[in-house]
């Protein structure tokens, strides 16, 4: 990644001209809530929309008792608001995150600037009268300066009260708009199984007499409901993601051994313990990033990343070594086909909930590894597999993800814009700014080992931008760099690569180049082994 040229300025704004632009925030989930904090610090006054009546995004709301954080409680901290002496365990339930959260929102007053049960429906960026898009398509600056704000264009936000929902939305403008709507909820990504030549129903779920929903309906009722729903029934979860393990898990623990839970996936990734965990991110430093190229690197990192990288080969070998020492993978044929290193460089490791292949020995959970799904028939789903291509079940439930592409792109009434999101794999520049949006940064969509730690990063490096410290580079310049940090990503990560990805191992370096634009020491420890070989944590970025 290039270093940020010498466009850093030389004063900031003053109060009264910060005040007098209107920033708006869209989503008060944990990357809303930071953004809001982090700008209402720089002397701004925001409007924090939140189509809900809380805070708190994916751990507002969650009826799954095996979910809690998939990174150690101190890299899952704000950091400036510590952990309550309270919490004594290194990986917090759901409902400890959820107060975590709120307790931070009441701390900084986050709460009286939220907007609730106000729903944005679309957002529109209206040029000045001098400015047409083909002027915009030409620019060689983002939104034609550089800087956060322009005399170009502003944005109209369009809201619908949901609670008087027959009254007509109020349109909102303001000069900037930070996207915190998140990726994991409102548009599922459900499979289609088209119709055959015969016009014959049979792929078609609605010939299916049992229920099919996604996990973001198991997820939203409410614990006693789920049960319920799920009682003496036979389930089947699609998908082999954490929520797949964690919905899977929990109903086999709640109807046992005689209506036993189906998990069907396609694919074996590799899960491991807290333990485990815990250990990977110890070894998340300095050290660990010199054996990973990285873009745009000189020749003595290009050097260091060659004599290194069998050190990296050892670590992922151990670990599978590991994994297969701890759990019965061989023998349910649950060894993935994939190297660890390859599966974590696209954000994909998780936790396996407790007692997972304990409930596979007693039968309460049943492995079904399938190509593919066919379809339904009239008492479950076709499978492609010789041998049982039909599985009978009372429910279905796709635990299969979210159209998160979809979902920003929605929200955007220019057809560009929506091509901007759709039509690139490239990541974001910083991970958050697109290059061809103007005044508009997008946070809580990159994943990474620790979402909040990467939000918060961000959140920060934007409200100094918003504040004037640095511009940003030409559009060229942010999209050569996008394009080396999608090459780079996609040399590790193979097919699994995801344009939303904080690698794991190289968050430092991330870090390192908001830093350097920032203006401020990207080395934060005191002492030089201490820099090199200590994990870094939000604490370490507390007065960025």
């Amino acid at each position: 990644m290039h270093a940020m040229d010498s466009s850093i300025s030389s004063h900031e704004p003053s109060k009264e001209k910060k005040k007098k632009k209107q920033i708006a925030i869209i989503g008060a989930g944990i990357s809303g809530i930071l953004a809001c904090k982090h700008v209402i610090e720089k002397g701004f006054d925001p409007l924090l929309f939140e189509s809900r009546n809380g805070i708190g995004g994916v751990w507002s709301t969650n009826t799954i008792d095996s979910t809690k954080l998939q990174s150690p409680k101190d890299y899952f901290q704000f950091s400036d608001f510590p952990w309550p002496d309270s919490v004594s365990e290194t990986f917090p339930d759901h409902n400890q995150v959820a107060d975590y959260i709120t307790s931070y929102a009441l701390h900084f007053d986050i709460f009286s600037r939220i907007k609730f049960n106000n729903k944005v429906i679309g957002i529109e960026y209206c040029n000045s009268s001098i400015i047409d898009e083909d002027d915009m398509s030409n620019w060689d600056k983002w939104g034609g300066t550089g800087e956060a704000f322009s005399t170009n264009g502003k944005w109209n936000i369009l809201v619908q009260n949901i609670l008087n929902p027959m009254d007509a939305p109020k349109v909102y403008e303001v000069d900037f708009v930070i996207l915190c709507i998140g990726k994991f909820s409102d548009l599922p990504n459900m499979p289609y199984f088209p119709l055959n030549n015969n016009n014959n129903n049979n792929n078609n779920k609605y010939v299916f007499k049992g229920e099919v929903i996604h996990s973001m309906d198991y997820g939203a009722m409410d614990k006693i409901e789920a049960a319920k729903f799920t009682e003496n029934k036979r389930v089947t979860v699609v998908g082999f993601q954490k929520s797949a393990l964690d919905i899977a898990a929990q109903i086999a623990k709640n109807n046992g051994v005689k209506y036993p839970c189906t998990l069907v996936f396609r694919r074996v990734n590799w899960a491991g313990s807290e333990d485990l965990v815990k250990f990977t991110f110890k070894n998340l430093n300095r050290f660990s990033e010199m054996m990973i190229h990285k873009p745009g690197e000189g020749l003595i990192h290009w050097i260091l990343a060659i004599l290194l990288s069998p050190l990296r080969w050892i670590f992922s070998k151990f670990v599978e070594w590991y994994l297969k020492w701890s759990y019965p993978l061989k023998k349910y044929d649950m060894v993935p086909d994939h190297s660890f290193l390859k599966q974590i460089y696209s954000c994909m490791f998780m936790v396996l909930p407790r007692g997972f292949y304990e409930r596979v020995k007693e039968g309460s959970l049943i492995l079904k590894k399938s190509r593919a799904l066919l379809g339904f028939y009239e008492n479950g789903l076709i499978l492609d597999d010789t041998l049982l291509p039909h599985l009978e079940t009372d429910i279905v439930i796709f635990a299969t993800g979210y159209k998160s592409d979809g979902k920003i792109s929605n929200i955007f009434t220019s057809i560009d814009f929506k091509k901007c999101i759709i039509g690139s794999s490239a990541p974001f520049y910083r991970e958050c700014i697109h290059p061809r949006i103007p005044q508009l940064a997008i946070l809580g969509y990159s994943e990474s080992p620790a979402t909040l730690f990467t939000f918060e990063m961000r959140s920060k490096w934007i409200s100094h931008f918003l504040a004037g410290k640095f511009k940003l580079p030409p559009i060229i310049e942010m999209e050569e760099n996008v394009r080396k940090w999608e090459e780079n990503a996609r040399r590790y990560s193979c097919e699994n690569y995801k344009r939303a990805c904080v690698g794991v191992q190289l968050q430092i370096y991330g870090n390192d180049q908001l830093c350097s634009d920032i203006g401020c020491n990207p080395r934060r420890k005191k002492w030089f082994f201490q820099e090199l070989f200590s994990p870094y944590q939000p604490k370490d970025y507390a007065n960025l």
